[in-house]
């Protein structure tokens, strides 16, 4: 243990890189591993898949190999979506959850095939350079030889772990003799780097087909879950068609559904129509409607959103120009609402972007969802089974409601913001709830106001949350009592907080890129 304390209680303020070629993410080790591939030859593809592979190992507490992943990538003059969710055991029916009130936290219970390792693959056969095991190198290193903790994943580390010590295999893989990593602790996890190997060298096949996919069901079987080879192997990454929405000149781009991207642009279709330049910058007026389109745009969400095959209304409903707008009009400058889901007419997670001097660019994200995700680590393996099964509900013919071989409503999603047609910004602010509403805090900065991508990502954020407004510690007081007046029930949070997402950014302009990394994490911006 290093002979100080790991307190920071001085301000500090980040500033954008500014380079030819750029990654950011949410741990410095994670965003040297992508710039590594760039610096060998390899573009922002492989640069991504690099840092991604590595955040499995160098930031547990965030996401792991277990877990579902999606990317918009800008290549060669048009943008494509990668959708690589994982569906529900062909086990779970209704009847399998009788007696819940609500779908399980951890445990197998909680756990979806997981989709990520498939659209590593995806990604990296259609648009990389570098050998798909090249990739895996940095994270290898990192495994075998250990890294240092540093304070940020630490404090997340002890904080989840000792609730999970009863799920199968976490304590042996993660809370190691009942203790936690310190900051500053080098961690090493062989069997996870062995695993990673076993994934790179059969280009996936191994984790859904092979060798680790007994494995996983082995373990499932033994310790009382219902996941199948069949399950595993049915799994596929997806290309789909990105969603879009106009704002003040932008466009900004999402996966469809089941994902909660679309709510970011039914709220920004909302605020399109409203005077935010009027309001100014950073007033309560400001604050007030963007927290009323995203109530408005939520209530939608979890009504109609689910796996496309059960939904009942297609995406372009609920972005119908005429519906939006009559969405706006409920928004009352003058006090806070209580929405209700409308009815169109019937027609813990890790965030990064890289970016190479081709103009290749890459939003990515992937996640266990609730930080270690379902708790079940597969012994002998590192592989920590996410919790996304949680996206579903139990209420009986709700398009979300839990079923077979079914993608649950889903929370991870990248942002990508191109204009007439042409690449600006590779984008996301990771965290549950929080990523639909962060990326409109970031439109709305950026095409009202604007601003800078290092302060779009610094700016204080505000968070709806069953029937709760919260704000940052750095909200200036003038907009919490101002919000309170409108009758928003407000709750300024504790410093420090991660409840507000992380977002990382890169900007595409005529000289290079500008790529800012958030100031509330250990993420770091590199380039050259």
């Amino acid at each position: 243990m290093l002979p100080f304390d790991w307190k920071f209680p001085y301000p500090s303020q980040k500033m954008p890189l500014l380079a030819a070629n750029a990654v950011t993410t949410s741990q410095p080790l994670a965003a040297q591993a992508g710039l590594r591939m760039l610096y060998e030859g390899g573009n922002a593809i492989d640069a991504a898949l690099a840092c991604a592979i590595a955040l499995t190992v160098v930031e547990p507490v965030m996401n792991g190999i277990g877990g579902d992943m999606f990317a918009l990538v800008w290549h060669e003059g048009r943008l494509h979506g990668l959708s690589s969710s994982g569906r529900s055991p062909a086990a779970w029916t209704l009847d399998h959850f009788r007696g819940k009130t609500a779908m399980p936290v951890t445990g197998w219970d909680a756990v979806t095939v997981p989709g990520q390792v498939a659209g590593w693959r995806a990604l990296s056969e259609r648009f990389g350079k570098l050998p798909f095991e090249r990739l895996f190198q940095p994270a290898l290193e990192y495994a075998r030889q250990g890294f240092q903790v540093t304070p940020q994943i630490a404090r997340l580390w002890a904080r989840q772990a000792p609730k999970l010590a009863n799920e199968p295999g976490f304590a042996e893989a993660f809370f190691r003799n009942g203790k936690t990593p310190q900051a500053g602790d080098r961690w090493r996890f062989p069997e996870q780097a062995d695993t990673l190997q076993s994934i790179a060298q059969t280009r996936g096949d191994s984790f859904y087909r092979g060798a680790l996919a007994q494995k996983i069901v082995d373990f499932a079987r033994q310790t009382g879950g219902t996941l199948t080879l069949a399950d595993l192997a049915a799994h596929e990454a997806q290309w789909v068609e990105p969603l879009s929405q106009q704002f003040r000149g932008y466009t900004l781009h999402e996966i469809p559904p089941s994902g909660q991207g679309i709510a970011a642009l039914a709220a920004l279709g909302m605020l399109e129509r409203l005077d935010l330049e009027g309001m100014g910058l950073d007033s309560p007026a400001m604050y007030h409607a963007m927290i009323e389109a995203m109530k408005l745009a939520f209530s939608d969400l979890h009504e109609h959103i689910a796996d496309p095959a059960t939904m009942r209304l297609a995406p372009a409903d609920l972005l119908d120009p005429a519906y939006l707008a009559q969405r706006a009009a409920l928004i009352d400058p003058a006090r806070a609402c209580a929405p209700t889901a409308g009815t169109p007419k019937l027609g813990g997670t890790v965030y990064l972007a890289a970016a190479d001097e081709a103009g290749t660019m890459v939003s990515f994200i992937q996640s266990n969802f609730q930080g270690f995700g379902s708790g079940v680590v597969v012994p002998g393996t590192g592989i920590s089974l996410h919790n996304r099964g949680i996206g579903f509900n139990l209420r009986p013919g709700h398009v979300n409601c839990v079923g077979p071989s079914k993608k649950p409503l889903h929370t991870i999603i990248p942002g990508f913001v191109t204009r007439d047609g042409q690449p600006v910004m590779a984008f996301g602010v990771m965290g549950g709830s929080m990523q639909a509403q962060g990326h409109v805090q970031m439109m709305v900065r950026l095409g009202a106001y604007g601003q800078n991508p290092q302060a779009m990502s610094d700016a204080p954020r505000f968070r709806v949350d069953e029937g709760m407004v919260r704000v940052e510690s750095h909200t200036p007081a003038a907009v919490v009592e101002g919000l309170r007046g409108l009758g928003h029930a407000i709750e300024v949070s504790e410093p420090q907080s991660l409840d507000f997402g992380t977002a990382q950014l890169i900007y595409r302009s005529e000289e290079g890129y500008i790529a800012a990394s958030d100031s509330r994490r250990d993420g770091q911006a590199v380039g050259y």
